[in-house]
C-alpha cells in the first residue's frame, strides 16, 4: 500500500491461490459494505442537523440566541462555541469506542454475520429515539445507542470483506466499505437540505430518525449472509467453511488454501489471551499501525468537513441555505473521490490561506465562496483516494488470525478517541486557531504521509494469512519479527504443497 518492501504475489510465499471472482463473493460483499452506510450517514448527518434554527432552539437555546444576535463585526468563529452542542455529535464516538471493544470477542466467538446484524439493530433503535427525542437526555441516549451500532459494524465488517474476498480483489472489495460510507454521507447531507425546508421546524426529526433505514438494511441484510470461512474453522465448523470455500471461490480444489486456513486458526487457538499475545514483540509491527493508521485518518482533519461542513460554512460567512448546498456539493466530492492523495495536504493550506485572508467573515462573495467549496471538494477527493478506504482496509488485513478480533477493536477504539477529539474540540479550536485550524491539519498529513511512505510495505496481491511474511521482509519491521515467529505459515505452506 505504500513503500518498503515490493514483494511478488503471495507476499514471497509462493502462493497463489485458485479460484474465481464469484458472484456470491460479489453479492455478500455488497451487502457487507451497507454497515459503511450507518457511519456514513452519521457522519454526515449532524452537521447539517446542529446548523438547523429550529433544533438549536429546541436543545440548545444559548447557542442560538448567540447565533442570532450576533452581529457582522463580532467574532463569526466562535459563533457555535458550546461543549454541550459538540458532545451532541461527539457522545457517539465515545459509545463506539466502547462497542468496538465488546465487539472483539463477540466477533470471535460468535461470528462477523451476528456482530453486524446486532450493530444495524441497535442503530435502528437510537435512530427511532433520537428522531422522536423530547429533551436532551432522549437524544443523548439515542446517541449512545447509534454509537453502539457504529462501533459493532465497524470491528465486524472490514473483517468480514477482507476474509471473503479472494486475494488478488481484496483491495477493491474491501473499497466497498468506504463507498458506502461517503454515499451515506452524501444522501444525509441530501435529506438535510430537503428537511431544513420544512415548515414549522419538525424537519430535524426526519434527518434524525432517517437514520432508521441504513440501520434496517444492515441487520436484515445480515439475515441474508453467511459467516466467512475463516470464522467458521475458528469455531469447528471445518465441513460447512469447506463448502463456503468452494462456493465462494467457484472450484472444488480449494484445499491449499482451506488447509492454511485451519493452520492458522490451529494456531491462533495456542492463544487464550490475544489481548496480552498482541502486545508481544512479533506483533509489533501490526500493533503499530492498528494505533497509527486510525490515528492518522483523523488527523487529515476531513471530520471537521464531514461533521460542521454547514456549521463551519456559516461561520466562514455563507446564508443557512447557502451553507447547507455547499455541504451537499463537498460530500458529492467525498464520493467521487470513493469512487490523489499528494493534493489532500495542498488543499488544506489553501483553504487555511483564504479563510485566513477572509479576516472576520460576515458574506463572502460569490467567486470567494466558490473558490473555498472547489478546494474544499479537491482536498475531499484526494481523502476518498487515499486515507478515506486505505484506513480501513490495510488494517483489516494485516493481522495474523490469533489477534485480528482484538488488533481491529484497537483500531476501531483508536479511530474513534481521535473522532471524538476531533469533533469535540473543532468549535473551540476555530474559536482560537481561526484559519490556523487548517494549517494544523495540512501538517499532520505531510508527516504522516512520510512515515506510510516509508514504513508501510505493500500488502497488494498477498494473501491475508500470509503477512507475517510481509513483515519478515520488510526492511524495518523484520528486526521485530523472527524466523520462528512465521514459522507455522511456512510449515502450513510446505504441508499444503505435499
Amino acid at each position: 500500500m505504500a513503500g518498503g518492501a515490493i514483494l511478488p504475489p503471495g507476499g514471497g510465499s509462493g502462493k497463489e491461490y485458485p479460484g474465481k471472482f464469484t458472484g456470491r463473493v460479489f453479492f455478500t460483499c455488497i451487502i457487507a459494505a451497507t454497515g459503511g452506510l450507518i457511519f456514513g450517514y452519521d457522519l454526515g448527518i449532524s452537521g447539517g442537523v446542529t446548523s438547523m434554527d429550529s433544533f438549536l432552539e429546541k436543545f440548545f437555546p444559548d447557542v442560538y440566541r448567540k447565533e442570532i444576535s450576533i452581529k457582522p463585526s463580532d467574532n463569526q468563529y466562535c459563533k457555535f462555541d458550546s461543549q454541550k452542542l459538540t458532545f451532541f455529535t461527539s457522545s457517539l464516538y465515545l459509545a463506539a469506542l466502547v462497542s468496538s471493544l465488546v465487539a472483539s470477542p463477540v466477533t470471535r466467538l460468535f461470528g462477523r454475520r451476528l456482530t453486524m446484524m446486532f450493530g444495524g439493530l441497535l442503530f435502528a433503535i437510537g435512530a427511532l429515539l433520537n428522531g422522536f427525542a423530547q429533551d436532551l437526555a432522549m437524544l443523548y441516549i439515542g446517541r449512545i445507542l447509534l454509537g453502539c451500532g457504529v462501533g459493532a459494524a465497524n470491528q465486524s465488517v472490514p473483517i468480514y470483506l477482507s476474509e471473503m474476498a479472494p486475494f488478488k480483489y481484496r483491495g477493491a472489495l474491501n473499497i466497498m466499505f468506504q463507498i458506502t460510507v461517503t454515499f451515506g454521507i452524501f444522501v444525509a447531507n441530501l435529506l438535510n437540505y430537503f428537511t431544513a425546508k420544512i415548515k414549522d421546524g419538525w424537519g430535524w426529526r426526519l434527518s434524525l430518525g432517517g437514520a432508521f433505514v441504513p440501520g434496517v438494511i444492515i441487520c436484515l441484510g445480515s439475515l441474508c449472509l453467511s459467516d466467512t470461512p475463516n470464522s467458521l474453522i475458528e469455531r469447528g465448523k471445518l465441513d460447512e467453511a469447506k463448502d463456503l470455500l468452494k462456493k465462494i471461490r467457484g472450484i472444488d480444489n480449494i484445499d491449499e488454501e482451506f488447509h492454511d486456513l485451519v493452520a492458522a486458526s490451529e494456531a491462533s487457538k495456542l492463544v487464550k489471551h490475544p489481548w496480552r499475545d498482541i502486545l508481544k514483540r512479533k506483533h509489533r509491527p501490526q500493533l503499530s499501525f492498528a494505533i497509527l493508521i486510525p490515528a492518522f485518518q483523523q488527523l487529515t482533519g476531513v471530520n471537521v468537513f464531514v461533521f460542521y461542513a454547514p456549521v463551519l460554512f456559516k461561520s466562514m460567512g455563507f446564508g443557512n441555505n447557502a451553507s447547507l448546498i455547499s455541504s451537499m456539493i463537498t460530500s458529492i466530492g467525498i464520493f467521487i473521490g470513493a469512487i490523489v492523495s499528494s493534493l489532500t495536504a495542498v488543499m488544506t493550506i489553501a483553504i487555511g490561506v483564504k479563510f485566513g485572508t477572509s479576516g472576520n467573515p460576515g458574506e463572502l462573495p460569490m467567486w470567494y465562496a466558490a473558490v473555498l467549496v472547489v478546494a474544499m471538494c479537491i482536498y475531499i477527493a484526494g481523502f476518498g483516494w487515499s486515507w478515506g478506504p486505505l484506513g480501513w482496509l490495510v488494517p483489516s488485513e494485516i493481522f495474523p488470525l490469533e489477534i485480528r478480533s482484538a488488533a481491529q477493536s484497537i483500531n476501531v477504539a483508536v479511530n474513534m478517541i481521535f473522532t471524538f477529539a476531533v469533533a469535540q474540540a473543532f468549535t473551540k479550536m476555530l474559536c482560537h486557531l481561526k484559519f490556523g485550524l487548517f494549517i494544523f491539519f495540512a501538517s499532520c498529513v505531510a508527516v504522516m504521509t512520510i512515515f506510510v511512505y516509508n514504513l508501510l510495505p505493500e500488502t497488494k496481491g498477498v494473501p491475508i494469512e500470509a503477512m507475517t511474511i510481509v513483515w519478515k521482509n520488510h526492511p524495518y519491521w523484520s528486526k521485530f519479527v523472527k524466523d520462528e515467529d512465521t514459522e507455522d505459515y511456512e510449515m502450513a505452506t510446505k504441508a499444503g504443497s505435499v
